[in-house]
């Protein structure tokens, strides 16, 4: 690789990294908004479906986890491609309102 190659590699590799690092906008405006207007578990379980896992949280309420396919992985060197997963962690207070969430891999 040429000298004048290097910085120019270095900046897109740290462009790819920080943009992987973003997150997920849509994901982030409507749970940001169903946190806002007070969603409860039944909303959610009418709009998105049963839950993949349902906890109970030490304090009362529930922890819901959702894992949703959320698009394909391919490697440059596999013919293959894989199925990359997105798991969305959901926990309600006593109330059964929403009080946080997160996901990962979305």
């Amino acid at each position: 690789m040429r000298r004048t190659q290097q910085p120019m590699m270095g900046l897109l590799l740290a462009i790819l990294l920080l943009a992987g690092c973003g997150g997920n906008p849509y994901l982030d405006a409507s749970l940001k908004a169903a946190d806002f207007e007070g969603k409860d578990m039944a909303w959610f379980e009418k709009n998105w479906g049963a839950p993949s896992g349902k906890a109970s949280r030490f304090f009362g309420g529930e922890t819901w986890t959702y894992f949703r396919i959320a698009g394909m992985h391919a490697s440059p060197l596999s013919i293959t491609a894989s199925p990359t997963e997105c798991q969305i962690t959901l926990k309600f207070g006593k109330d059964g309102k929403l009080s946080s969430y997160s996901y990962s891999g979305c």
